[in-house]
Formats: structure tokens, C-alpha cells, sequence
């Protein structure tokens, strides 16, 4: 699929939401409202372009990459190298292997550029780049070749996939950072905003991320498209996230976006083809303040709100349960209700 040429159709469909309003309004009264489920189903209907959205394979993929940054001293996230938390993941170490198992959803681990190798895995996706982006403070992150490089590896991993959920989130030390560029300067705003934590943020902490951030901007003042912010900036796990979430909605898929890399990626995928974003539903696995930023940006707020702090993609396990039961007021609630009020002759298929 050509950057220039967009194959994906916006979702409104009026026709289509008025008739999934009904059917959830028939179902609240016979029960009562179900609160913010109705429109989280409503906006299902109308990704699957149906009254009764099914959802089939999701996937939960974790993009991870190193950053150039990271040798000024900024990103060391855990204290573990991006192999090690990979390969964590991998070995049911982390939260979210756990949590991906219990509700259903393969998880896989898309190598798109860690520095190091890692052994062969059935659920790991070797996919890389290159080895680890170059320090975008001292030049490009990446060249503009292999932006496109990773934007086509994306596309390619999201067309084989069977399903047509997609969950995505970053991992990677530098990850946050490379992100929090890449949305400042497509919006024209402060970097800071996207790298303050919270109030308790040690400000010598925050000075030390300024001074590395603020000299990355200044070194690309100029670069303004889209995929030349995203080879300035980084990361080969954005590049790859763009591709897959392109073609994800282009096939109708829902995007499940976790965390400010994902959120990056997304807004870059929205500059080449802005229906991309009616795809798109937000969880969180951090209460970084800057991702409360990276959220506003698509005007959204997350399906949960929990307090965590830890790897992305947990966020995204965690709010699965919420999906399916939001598109089962529409399916399987749905048509058991509708058999009770058509009485024992009429079968639950007519509904």
C-alpha cells in the first residue's frame, strides 16, 4: 500500500448508527442503561460495519527497539536492557504475558530494532531494522530508507494476521522519549509536556531530560513531514506500528492503542490517512502525565483507569474483557433477549 494513497474508509455510517442505538437502547429496556459500555458497543458496530461485530484472533504485539538516546543518559526504564525485558515477556516473567494468556489474546514480541539478538521463540517476530537507532540529539535517528523500511515490515505483519483485533504497544528504553519528539513536533507543542511524569518528577531528573530532548528538536528544527519526523526522531518500533496499524484499519480491524509510542505512531499513521483514528480505541498501562497529553491529542480518554505503572501493553490485556463484553450487547445478549420477548416459537437466529 502506497504512503500516498489511503485505503481506509472512515467508519460513520449514520444509517448503521442509528440502527445499533436502537438495538442497544431494546436492550436497556429490558435491563436497564449499561453506562459507557452502549457507545464503546455502538463504535464496534461501526469498525466491523455491522449490527453484530464478532471479534476472532486478537493479537496483543509489543514493538520493541533500542534508542540512540539512551547513551546521553535518559530511557534506562527498569533498569533492564530492552533483550532482557523482551525476553521476560517472552518467558511469562512479565504482567502482561499472564494477563494476555488468561484473556484469549496471542501475544507476540516484534524485534524491530533491539540492540541486541535474542534466541528463537514461536511468539517472537523477528522483524529488525537494524541494530538500535542512532542518537537523534547528534543526527537522524534513522535514515528516511528505513522509516519506510519499517512502515513496510508493519504492513506486511498486519496483513498476515488472521484476526482482526490488533493491539499495539512499545517497549524499549528510549521508547517514551523518542515518542514524546515525535508528538511534540507534529502538533507544535512543548516537548515537555509528553516527558513529566507527575508532580513528585525529581526536577533534577527533568532538567537533564530537557537539556537531551530540547538539543534533539533544535539539531531537526526544520523537518516537518511526517516520515521525516519519524526518521528524525525514531524509533524502528514506531515505524513498524505505523505500517501495522495502517493496514489494520484498512482491513476494518480494531486498533487497540497502548501507551505514548503507540499513541506516536498512531498520529503519524493519521498524517498519511486520517481515518485511521476511527479504528482506534486508548487503555493505559501508565499513569504518566504525559500520556494524559498523548490521549487529548485524539481527544480520548482511556477504557481504564487503574493506577499502573508498568510495561506497556498491560493496559491493553486488561481492557480486552471490556471489549468483547461491550460487542456482546449487540450479539449474544442481544439475540438471547430478543428470543425471551418473541416468545419459545420464534428461534434466537431471527434476532
Amino acid at each position: 500500500m502506497p504512503l500516498q494513497q489511503s485505503l481506509i474508509s472512515p467508519t460513520a455510517n449514520p444509517e448503521l448508527e442509528k440502527a445499533l442505538r436502537e438495538r442497544i437502547d431494546r436492550r436497556a429496556a429490558i435491563t436497564g442503561g449499561l453506562g459507557e459500555l452502549e457507545p464503546l458497543a455502538v463504535r464496534l458496530g461501526l469498525v466491523q460495519n455491522s449490527l453484530t461485530p464478532r471479534f476472532r484472533d486478537p493479537v496483543l504485539a509489543l514493538f520493541a527497539a533500542d534508542h540512540g538516546l539512551v547513551v546521553d543518559g535518559v530511557g534506562a526504564q527498569w533498569g533492564r536492557s530492552t533483550r532482557e525485558q523482551a525476553q521476560m515477556a517472552l518467558q511469562n516473567q512479565l504482567p502482561v504475558s499472564v494477563f494476555a494468556r488468561l484473556q484469549g489474546l496471542q501475544l507476540s514480541i516484534v524485534d524491530c530494532g533491539i540492540a541486541e539478538s535474542l534466541p528463537p521463540h514461536t511468539r517472537l517476530l523477528a522483524r529488525k531494522i537494524a541494530h538500535g537507532t542512532r542518537n537523534s540529539r547528534v543526527g537522524a535517528a534513522m535514515t528516511m530508507e528505513q522509516a519506510h523500511a519499517g512502515v513496510r515490515v508493519g504492513m506486511e505483519i498486519a496483513d498476515k494476521l488472521p484476526g482482526n483485533v490488533l493491539a499495539c504497544a512499545g517497549m524499549g528504553q528510549g521508547s517514551a522519549e523518542s515518542a514524546a519528539l515525535v508528538l511534540a513536533r507534529l502538533v507544535d507543542g512543548p516537548v515537555r509536556d509528553f516527558v513529566v511524569s507527575g508532580p513528585d518528577m525529581p526536577q533534577d531528573d527533568l532538567a537533564h531530560l530537557l537539556i537531551v530532548l530540547q538539543g534533539a528538536q533544535s539539531r531537526h528544527r526544520e523537518v516537518a513531514d511526517p516520515m521525516e519526523v519519524l526518521a528524525a526522531f525514531g524509533g524502528f518500533e514506531t515505524a513498524v506500528m505505523v505500517g501495522a496499524m495502517l493496514v489494520a484499519a484498512s482491513k476494518r480491524s480494531l486498533i487497540i492503542v497502548d501507551g505514548i509510542t503507540a499513541c506516536a505512531a498512531l498520529k503519524i499513521a493519521a498524517r498519511i490517512a486520517a481515518p485511521v483514528t476511527d479504528y482506534a480505541v486508548f487503555c493505559r498501562s501508565h499513569v504518566h502525565r504525559g500520556l494524559d497529553e498523548a490521549l487529548a491529542l485524539f481527544h480520548a480518554s482511556a477504557l481504564l483507569e487503574l493506577g499502573m505503572d508498568c510495561a506497556d501493553g498491560t493496559g491493553a490485556a486488561l481492557a480486552w474483557p471490556m471489549l468483547r463484553s461491550a460487542a456482546a450487547l449487540l450479539t449474544d445478549l442481544h439475540e438471547l433477549a430478543e428470543a425471551r420477548v418473541a416468545g419459545p416459537s420464534q428461534s434466537p437466529a431471527t434476532a
